[in-house]
């Protein structure tokens, strides 16, 4: 194997020297490798051109990924070192798990110094992102309180839990007697993606009780936020070497309603940048560890953190009031992968950094709307692209799929999605079902039939990855021909009807006039 570095040139042409079967052989570029053997030959680099050359030009984002990785691994490690993690840490628990062995609270701690909050719960029973983000949201919100989305219509996936789709009477929000707003996306959203505080003034009322901030785009087509844009407690953040960085929250927003309470949705946002939301003063965030904090290792779980009352609230939700926090069973070896998979966090969360700006480069190439733009700093790991098409969109599904370790001979089909009121088409060829921390893509199947590309352990994937969609698009004349129907119209059975036709009419079984009709 011939490991490629990006530090200077993704394909550098220095010599190399392979031996095969016992003789030396001088190679001058790794892009011409060859091996002395009668069956086996490795041919130029397995990327198309327009691959090739979007990856030799990313040097210096890639380099600028590396130094964001340090940065973040250096904090991940040091509230490990303050939590004093130790492997009897790593032992599961049943029934209870009133006799669990510390990593509980270990983890919890060290979560909540990685993200700046006062506490944090991490659990596996928390299955999912928006399980625990409706817990958070139900840990503010009282019936004839309203909850405000600020940064545009929240995921799919929210709609039944606030209550913008009918829920059935099985519990949203509105069923309790919660209201809902939202500030349309267009006028919040300022050019550098961060809110425009001075449009939401006169957003919120006496009634508002909770702010919801998505830093992720979802299934909108815009920009994810930043940080600095979310700078909510009137002063610098509490890192001393962020402090010159941020800008401040402008308390006008915030005076309009003081008891206002700020809820992130951080999915897709964690370690994209060096703060997360606590930091710049979110009450409470949550999120997915089959997501970044997972970092590809965590098999199950979520997370909130924030300000401690709120965390408590949160927990009661999960479980039930009055069993506070230090319950529930950890069965198996789920904590030494939450402990393992936070560590990794960073470096798994710098992979799908690269391979966004892969994909960006290589599909803004060729004409197709990308958000993020090719080259711009990233807010959060989901790279979308505008393809314009049903075909196109299950076409790059199918390239994805086929480039993925697990299920790589299927086929993702579009259908109905619990949670989504859209055909919704995913690929994820994945270790753990449904993460979106290893490479995988999904979007629904509707105007603009935009794609949402994430995560990947290593960057190297997005680069086959995108390489097989090339592939896909220069197929033979044939294999183009034999998938293509226009209306009813069907090429490939066109050209059989003529063969057949003309070898009948030549064998005398049809008069050549009838042919024609």
């Amino acid at each position: 194997m011939v490991v490629l570095s990006c530090a200077y040139s993704a394909y550098p042409a220095h010599s190399l020297t392979l031996r095969a079967r016992g003789s030396a052989v001088p190679v001058r570029s790794v892009s011409q490798v060859s091996v002395s053997s009668t069956n086996h030959h490795l041919h130029d680099h397995p990327f198309v051109p327009e691959v090739e050359k979007a990856v030799d030009s990313l040097c210096s984002e890639f380099r600028a990924v590396d130094n964001l990785v340090a940065r973040n691994t250096s904090r991940v490690l040091k509230a490990f070192k303050n939590a004093r993690v130790g492997s009897h840490h790593f032992g599961g628990s049943t029934g209870y798990g009133h006799e669990e062995a510390g990593g509980r609270e270990a983890l919890d701690q060290a979560f909540a110094e990685i993200f700046g909050a006062e506490s944090a719960i991490v659990r596996s029973q928390f299955f999912s992102g928006t399980h625990a983000i409706t817990c958070a949201l139900f840990a503010f919100l009282r019936p004839g309180n309203e909850l405000l989305a600020v940064a545009g219509a929240p995921y799919d996936t929210l709609e039944e839990v606030i209550g913008i789709r009918d829920s059935h009477g099985l519990g949203s929000l509105k069923d309790f007697g919660v209201k809902y707003r939202e500030v349309p996306i267009i006028i919040q959203l300022a050019e550098d993606g961060g809110l425009d505080w001075n449009a939401l003034e006169g957003a919120l009322t006496a009634q508002t009780k909770c702010a919801l901030i998505q830093r992720s785009c979802g299934y909108s087509w815009r920009r994810s936020l930043i940080l600095s844009g979310l700078s909510l407690s009137g002063a610098h953040c509490n890192t001393e070497e962020n402090e010159d960085e941020w800008m401040h929250y402008p308390h006008s927003f915030l005076m309009q309603n003081p008891n206002c309470l700020v809820m992130v949705d951080n999915c897709y946002g964690e370690f994209v940048e060096n703060i997360e939301p606590p930091m710049v003063g979110a009450d409470l965030i949550a999120g997915s560890l089959i997501k970044n904090p997972g970092g590809t290792i965590a098999p199950c779980g979520g997370y909130v953190a924030g300000r401690e009352k709120w965390v408590k609230a949160a927990a009661a939700r999960l479980s039930a009031p009055g069993l506070g926090i230090n319950c529930g069973s950890t069965p198996g070896d789920i904590m030494r992968a939450f402990f393992q998979g936070l560590f990794l966090s960073p470096q798994m969360v710098g992979e799908a950094i690269k391979g966004s700006f892969l994909i960006a480069e290589v599909m803004a190439a060729k004409g197709y709307k990308v958000q993020p733009i090719p080259r711009v700093p990233r807010h959060d790991t989901v790279q979308a692209v505008q393809l314009g098409s049903r075909e196109r969109l299950l076409a790059f599904c199918e390239a994805v799929q086929r480039s993925s370790p697990v299920g790589s001979f299927t086929r993702p089909i579009a259908g109905s999605t619990p949670g989504y009121a859209s055909e919704v088409i995913f690929a994820d060829g994945t270790f753990i079902d449904g993460s979106t921390s290893e490479l995988s893509c999904d979007g629904p199947l509707r105007d603009p039939f935009a794609v949402y590309c994430q995560g990947g352990t290593h960057w190297t994937q997005v680069e086959v990855a995108v390489t097989a969609e090339g592939e896909r698009r220069n197929e033979g004349f044939w294999n183009s021909f034999k998938r293509r129907n226009i209306g009813s119209f069907n090429f490939r059975s066109f050209f059989l009807s003529i063969f057949g036709v003309t070898l009948l009419t030549q064998l005398g079984f049809v008069d050549a006039n009838e042919a024609l009709f």
